[in-house]
């Protein structure tokens, strides 16, 4: 395995981003980071290009639909053509477990069909495919990394706004609910692209990227009141009271609708056994530990 030196040098996009931001800190101390500065023409003189760079999901959907495809799909085609050129070894892509589907029945792999609904995610497959469409030249290594959920100190997302309604002190009425839901840390991210990087014998292609144990909501709203220090106050309700309380919220303002009810209570486990058998290590954090970090990080 090779080592990373602070002779290797990277090039990366989306340094300023959350992944960005992260992965300057966690590879700084080891190697040469140049990122790629907006509006500069795209040179690769590197070892290493990853591409983090990506337009995110809108949750307000008032994005323009073109934005999506300009930064997801044609900036990734612009990246790795110049990568192909170049005497670059190793090109990692983040793309997204989005790019092959908004709702799982069962565990997500590899080799789901892929059927994404939104902009977002049609976006990121038509990258992902473009890619793939190509030739590999000899001595280069591609993956394309399809996190599920990331998380980590201080990100800015939807973990922010379960933890900031649990810390209002109200009781967490939805207990009757079980589901499971794949997260990604921070940490482990870092830890398989190091890896990757590092064995020039894990094959090119794509890995789903997720801790090993998927978590229920009532287990993250645990963890979130662990956090907190506070006894948990997880009650379960009727689920067809809570559902008539959803609806309700769908013709007046209230706190739960039934969008919102959905994406709480519905399940999302994404399995990482590919990635987990290509770097034959064990992930550095565990499920539980990396939420009760990223949550510990809201409370200061």
């Amino acid at each position: 395995m090779k080592k990373i030196e602070k002779t290797t040098s990277i090039f990366l996009t989306g340094s300023s981003g959350f992944v960005g931001q992260n992965l300057n800190l966690f590879f700084k101390k080891f190697a040469k980071i140049r990122p790629l500065i907006r509006g500069e023409a795209i040179k690769i003189n590197e070892e290493i290009v990853i591409h983090l760079a990506g337009k995110a999901h809108d949750l307000n959907k008032t994005s323009n639909p073109k934005k999506y495809y300009d930064v997801n799909t044609d900036l990734t085609k612009l990246c790795f053509d110049t990568f192909i050129k170049s005497n670059a070894k190793v090109f990692i892509m983040l793309s997204s477990v989005k790019a092959v589907a908004d709702q799982v029945t069962g565990v997500l792999y590899e080799d789901h069909t892929a059927n994404p609904k939104t902009h977002y995610g049609k976006s990121k497959l038509l990258a992902e495919k473009y890619i793939l469409s190509k030739l590999i030249p000899k001595g280069k290594r591609v993956y394309i990394l399809r996190p599920c959920m990331i998380h980590g100190p201080n990100n800015k997302g939807n973990l922010n706004l379960l933890f900031n309604f649990v810390s209002t002190g109200l009781p967490w009425v939805l207990g009757a609910f079980q589901n499971k839901r794949s997260f990604c840390s921070i940490d482990n991210l870092m830890f398989i692209i190091e890896k990757l990087i590092q064995n020039i014998d894990i094959p090119s292609g794509i890995y789903n990227i997720a801790d090993d144990k998927p978590l229920s909501s009532n287990e993250v709203v645990f963890l979130i009141f662990k956090s907190k220090k506070i006894k948990p106050r997880i009650w379960n309700l009727p689920k067809s009271l809570i559902k008539f309380i959803a609806v309700l919220g769908d013709k007046i303002y209230l706190p739960l609708n039934s969008e919102r009810l959905k994406k709480i209570t519905e399940s999302y486990e994404v399995s990482n056994k590919k990635i987990v058998r290509a770097i034959n290590e064990d992930l550095p954090i565990s499920s539980e530990e990396g939420l009760l970090k990223t949550f510990k990080s809201f409370n200061r």
